[in-house]
């Protein structure tokens, strides 16, 4: 990478799981199942809490998005 992109990059946050629950309206309990069941948005383990990013939630929401009508 050239210099000016260094200082342009922003790594992707990381939320926690009651930021992602609260921004897709389920229980915790809910994304904690998904997650052991390989469904919802990929999640990252760190120590033993889940992060996600928000990329790959945002990319989750486009996959499970109707197709126009």
């Amino acid at each position: 990478m050239t210099e000016a992109a260094n200082k342009l990059w922003q790594p992707d946050p990381l939320l926690t799981i009651d930021q992602v629950a609260n921004w897709l309206g389920k229980p915790k309990n809910t994304l904690y199942a998904w997650h052991s069941r390989g469904k919802g948005p990929r999640a990252i383990r760190v120590g033993n809490t889940l992060r996600y990013r928000r990329s790959e939630v945002e990319r989750w929401l486009d996959a499970h998005t109707d197709a126009e009508r």
